[in-house]
């Protein structure tokens, strides 16, 4: 199975640490891949061949560069009722899929939209039908893009307050007739609803992509807190996963993402210790 690493966990949020030097550090952890992040390491700026020097990069340390993550939507959402910002959302999505296809990855992680953002009271919300509506029709006017760019749009299940069970994402995803629209699953994100491996069996070959992180329920549910700085420790049983992503036959990324928020207020990343230990770790559980 591919193994690899997001750069937020090194690199932290304003790109301190380079492409190369997080190439480097997967070479010294002997993973598989890594996830460069758009924003952070990788500038929405970059020219094509500044990526194209780091798509080489990788190719010579045999490192693979299959997906890359952003966290820009939380800023600037495609589902915003201001017509202003859905058209800047639009501008990046648009620059981030042509990034993708210079550093030739397979698949970019997209955020559709948010009917609210639960941590940030700043975020106006929106209404779930308009989320769908103004997502559907982002996402329509995304995929000949894509498609021209070979490059797969995954939707990620977030706490976006959209989308909750597997059987919404089903009926949501089946909008799309193009096989570049999907999912990029996050194990531990829906652990307060249902457990990773419900969404697998019913999401099947939808699924582009999966994040691997854990998260610990508490008082009926959670809440940021339960994003622990252990794998291994929470509510993700990763023996049935493991059995569950097999039966579905699936072969892409596993991409750890450790955002520990349980050290909150004392949350400080980048954290290179973390992320090594990580590395081990997610190669204990995809050995």
């Amino acid at each position: 199975m591919y193994k690899a690493l997001n750069y937020w966990i090194y690199g932290g949020y304003t790109g301190v640490k380079t492409p190369y030097e997080f190439i480097d550090f997967a070479v010294s952890q002997q993973i598989d891949g890594v996830e460069m992040t758009v924003g952070g390491c990788i500038k929405p700026e970059i020219p094509e061949s500044e990526c194209r020097a780091i798509a080489a990069y990788a190719a010579e340390k045999n490192v693979g560069l299959r997906t890359i993550a952003t966290d820009f939507y939380w800023r600037c959402s495609l589902t915003s009722e201001d017509a202003a910002e859905r058209s800047a959302a639009m501008e990046f999505s648009r620059k981030y899929l042509q990034i993708a296809n210079w550093l030739d990855v397979e698949t970019v992680l997209f955020i559709p939209g948010a009917a609210k953002v639960p941590w940030d009271p700043s975020q106006k919300a929106v209404s779930y039908a308009k989320v769908w509506d103004f997502s559907k029709s982002a996402i329509e006017q995304l995929i000949p893009l894509a498609e021209d760019l070979d490059v797969n749009l995954a939707l990620e299940n977030v706490w976006n307050r959209f989308l909750f069970s597997p059987m919404e994402w089903k009926h949501y995803l089946e909008q799309f007739s193009s096989p570049k629209v999907g999912m990029y699953f996050d194990v531990a994100n829906c652990c307060i609803y249902l457990p990773p491996q419900d969404y697998i069996e019913i999401l099947g070959s939808r699924i582009k992509a999966i994040h691997i992180k854990n998260f610990t329920g508490s008082d009926c549910a959670g809440g940021l807190h339960g994003f622990g700085d252990d794998l291994l420790e929470g509510d993700v049983d990763f023996g049935v996963l493991r059995e569950v992503l097999k039966k579905n036959g699936y072969h892409g990324p596993l991409t750890a993402e450790m955002v520990p928020f349980s050290r909150m207020p004392d949350m400080v990343l980048p954290d290179e210790a973390l992320a090594a230990e990580t590395c081990q770790k997610l190669k204990t559980i995809f050995n």
